[in-house]
């Protein structure tokens, strides 16, 4: 990747023809959790080099520096996404200046949606407000479960009742829109204890909700556990049982389905910015070890934030390196992403070869008769539970 971040003239060809969005990654957390593989640091990881208190200006210069690269190209935008880690470590205020810096560069869309992930630990009601004025317009909370026991096998530090206040809270201050997001099959819980976190996390009356199986990732504290033999390996066929539960808990409550892990009581309630990605819009990812994708040209940044700050005070790129994608990798991507979504994927851009497995999947159920007669491939429910080998299928 160049110093100054330039991009190759591909890039540009459909530039502001796609919905563009940013992520903003806040890379802080006060402690690791057990099963977390993301690129976050405690205080004790941090080292010299980068802080808490320096990292707005740090990713106001990589905005500045998107600018710069991405020329004077109208691109008013139309998601904005902080994630981490835990955004909600840095200030308020500091959230929304970093925000204020898109909006001085590109333009905030009229509408947008403005979305920060916070753990229900790191906000209260006046860092709520000073988000929902400063123009946020959507909280994420990170509640996994509603399970004490649950919450210490994954290192959670909240209280099993503290997402529903933070919900409460954050509908005190003016959200309009709140996501709870809920891990299922962590070693030791069991039915009871997810339907349980089901019916708490409907009941704090959020507009969506994302429920992922846990994944056991290598060189975690979890798969350390895992491999000593203290907690026993999720098995797939629980988390299948569990993928039903939640489908008939939510859809009950009146969630519906609208990618494979997410549920949202509207159309409007759903993550456009999530939706920005799965329908391969352009995005450009501020902090270290933040992916960017415009035109068919991804990047990623430097992992470290000592490494992150310092190049960007020598103005040059964060960037560590790039692909160009192939028109043949845009199309497989194309289906493992659309593929996963309620609206689905034209079967007429399918390719000759994956023709025969569509047709074997509405056979056998897992594609829904309805939509294949109007041209799409749609996943049932007993499609969802296996969209990842129908997926290989069809590409």
């Amino acid at each position: 990747m160049p110093d100054s971040g330039e991009l190759p003239s591909s890039a540009f060809a459909t530039l502001g023809k796609r919905p563009f969005g940013f992520y903003v990654h806040i890379p802080f957390c006060v402690t690791r959790c057990g099963y977390c593989d993301f690129n976050t640091y405690t205080a004790a990881e941090l080292g010299p080099g980068a802080s808490h208190r320096d990292y707005a200006d740090t990713a106001i210069e990589e905005v500045r520096l998107a600018r710069r690269v991405l020329g004077d190209t109208d691109l008013p935008v139309e998601t904005v996404f902080f994630g981490g880690g835990t955004p909600t470590l840095l200030a308020a205020d500091d959230l929304v200046r970093i925000l204020r810096a898109i909006d001085t560069e590109f333009g905030i869309a009229p509408g947008a949606e403005i979305t920060t992930e916070a753990n229900p630990e790191s906000v209260g009601p006046r860092s709520l407000e000073t988000l929902r004025a400063g123009g946020f317009t959507r909280m994420s909370f990170g509640m996994q479960s509603a399970r004490e026991h649950v919450l210490r096998v994954l290192d959670r530090q909240h209280t099993p009742g503290r997402a529903a206040e933070a919900v409460r809270e954050a509908r005190e201050a003016g959200f309009a829109h709140v996501n709870l997001d809920l891990i299922y099959s962590t070693p030791g819980e069991s039915d009871d204890d997810w339907r349980a976190s089901l019916d708490a996390a409907i009941e704090a009356g959020p507009d969506h909700v994302s429920a992922y199986s846990l994944i056991v990732e290598d060189g975690t504290r979890l798969a350390a556990r895992i491999r000593r033999g203290e907690l026993p390996m999720p098995d797939d066929d629980v988390a299948a049982d569990r993928y039903l539960i939640a489908e008939e808990l939510l859809s009950k409550a009146g969630y519906g389905w609208y990618e494979v892990s997410n549920w949202a009581t509207s159309e409007a309630a759903r993550c456009r910015h999530n939706l920005l990605y799965w329908t391969g819009g352009d995005w450009w990812g501020v902090g270290p070890g933040a992916h960017s994708h415009v035109g068919g040209t991804r990047w990623w940044n430097v992992k470290h934030p000592a490494a992150y700050a310092s190049r960007l005070a020598e103005h040059r790129s964060p960037a560590h390196a790039r692909e160009i994608l192939t028109p043949a990798d845009r199309a497989v991507e194309r289906v493992m992403l659309e593929l996963r979504l309620l609206s689905g994927f034209p079967l007429a851009d399918l390719t000759p070869e994956a023709r025969p497995a569509a047709a074997h999947a509405l056979a056998t159920g897992l594609l829904d008769v309805n939509a294949f007669k109007s041209g799409q491939a749609v996943l049932t429910l007993n499609g969802r539970l296996l969209a990842d080998a129908i997926i290989r299928d069809l590409t």
